[in-house]
């Protein structure tokens, strides 16, 4: 899978000192721009092709807590493509100790410039299909 680190900075964190859960939604998004770019598409580049990625579905299961200053790498991986959608999987791990904090996916639509839904364009069908491979429904 592809790894993104980010560090848990004081404001991502709620009262009890633990990352507020909604963060982990925005570094799938992060884990999942980074992949994109890595792989030599920015989201700015795929929608400049016309298409648009919104969110289908989204997953997170928290299994232990992130906290303030924690490097935290967010693992990447297609985990499958259909005809109009394509499903990401999310790892969120602490490096210091490699202990697996969270796991996710997210499905998203691909639409077109008329707001259907249809297949990718071929560059980004390629793209996603040379990708890092995740389970489709990771377990920890």
């Amino acid at each position: 899978m592809h790894r993104f680190v980010v560090r848990v900075r004081y404001g991502d964190t709620d009262p009890m000192g633990f990352a507020y859960y909604a963060n982990y939604l925005r570094w799938f998004e992060i884990g999942r721009a980074e992949m994109l770019r890595d792989l030599g598409m920015t989201y700015r580049s795929v929608e400049e092709t016309g298409f648009h990625l919104p969110v289908l579905d989204v997953r997170c299961r928290y299994l232990e807590p992130a906290r303030y200053d924690d490097a935290v790498a967010i693992e990447t991986g297609v985990a499958s493509i259909r005809r109009a959608s394509v499903r990401f999987a999310y790892r969120v791990v602490r490096q210091a100790d490699g202990r697996l904090l969270a796991l996710g996916s997210t499905e998203h639509c691909f639409l077109d410039r008329a707001g259907r839904p249809a297949r990718p364009p071929p560059a980004l069908a390629e793209l996603l299909g040379r990708a890092p491979k995740a389970e489709e429904h990771p377990k920890p």
